[in-house]
């Protein structure tokens, strides 16, 4: 099996987030070679974007916000849910989060979510597998970016959100106006213009909002 930390850091460069510069992440530049080269090691195709390598818009505006206003997880404990490269989870954890865990179903994210904690000097804990279906762990503040780029995900996803709401959590999106998100039940936070990859967006700069569910 291929060696996933080596290959990240083979394939992607250490450099700071465009909009969010206090984080650092490996990111790469070919969103297609990238894909290719991960659908050839898992051999399976048709697998959704490396979202790991990618400093997405949605979870760039989350995490300038939960820097922004520290209170938000400070001292409490914390999941990033389809966490992809860890982004919110690390800004969460330079925040005063008292125990980061980051989640998502692509086993590549675990050594992305390594890499770039360890760039940042910080400690998350990672959990694998699909939270969807087994239950989201105990935490007090559940952040989300960009997990409305397809229909089935962001009904799947705001299912579950809204029952954690139910329970008691605190629940922050980061949504760059996509399609598929909600138009009601959610308070607005805060709007962001976030400098993308135009391998990824359809536009550099994108407008993005900060969700409270």
């Amino acid at each position: 099996m291929i060696d996933r930390k080596a290959f990240i850091t083979a394939n992607t460069v250490a450099r700071p987030v465009p909009s969010v510069p206090l984080i650092m992440l490996y990111q790469a530049d070919d969103a297609t070679a990238l894909w290719q080269m991960t659908e050839a090691d898992l051999d399976q195709h048709l697998l959704p974007p490396p979202f790991w390598a990618f400093a997405w818009s949605g979870g760039q505006a989350l995490s300038r916000y939960v820097l922004e206003n520290p209170e938000i997880v400070a001292g409490k404990t914390v999941l990033d849910l389809a966490c992809g490269s860890g982004m919110v989870g690390i800004a969460a954890a330079l925040a005063g989060a008292a125990h980061v865990t980051a989640n998502d179903i692509d086993p590549y994210c675990e050594a992305a979510v390594s890499l770039n904690a360890g760039l940042n000097h910080c400690q998350i804990a990672f959990l694998g597998g699909d939270l969807l279906t087994a239950g989201l762990p105990d935490v007090e503040v559940v952040l989300a970016g960009d997990i409305a780029y397809e229909r089935p995900m962001a009904e799947a996803m705001l299912t579950v959100l809204r029952a954690e709401i139910a329970k008691g959590k605190t629940v922050y999106i980061g949504d760059p106006h996509r399609t598929y998100f909600p138009k009601s039940g959610l308070r607005r936070c805060a709007d962001y213009k976030i400098t993308t990859s135009a391998d990824l967006e359809d536009k550099p700069v994108k407008p993005t909002t900060v969700w409270r569910l």
